[in-house]
């Protein structure tokens, strides 16, 4: 595809794997932002505070915010963008957790591998 016909939308694939070394301290920040957030209606609180309570994967996806990756970029603006946060077992060493020339170039032969994900939406945008 040559410049002038290429597509000015790009998708960015970020993919992070956190160590939760204070769940406690996690979950708490969650439950703080959710009290903050005055656009929560009464239910949706109760059950987003019940959520990030039981769940350290839960409490880091809400307290994400794709919109802070881009909000300083000029020229871009985020038409969508979702996430996920979920428990792994993860073993650095194991050659499943190395890039490869696909992670590197953004090729994805088998499809896009989100197939099952709970996936959290950015609040405005569709998923």
């Amino acid at each position: 595809m040559g410049t002038a016909e290429t597509s000015r939308f790009v998708r960015l694939r970020v993919e992070l794997v956190l160590e939760i070394e204070d769940a406690d301290a996690v979950m708490e920040a969650a439950r703080r932002r959710v009290a903050e957030d005055e656009e929560l209606a009464p239910l949706e609180r109760a059950r987003t505070e019940a959520a990030v309570t039981e769940d350290t994967a839960e409490a880091l996806a809400y307290l994400t915010d794709p919109l802070v990756l881009v909000s300083e970029v000029p020229g871009v603006e985020l038409q969508q963008a979702s996430w996920v946060g979920e428990h792994i077992e993860y073993d650095p060493d194991s050659p499943d957790w190395q890039l490869d020339e696909d992670d590197v170039d953004g090729d994805d032969e088998e499809g896009d591998g989100d197939e099952g994900l709970d996936r959290r939406e950015f609040p405005g945008f569709p998923g």
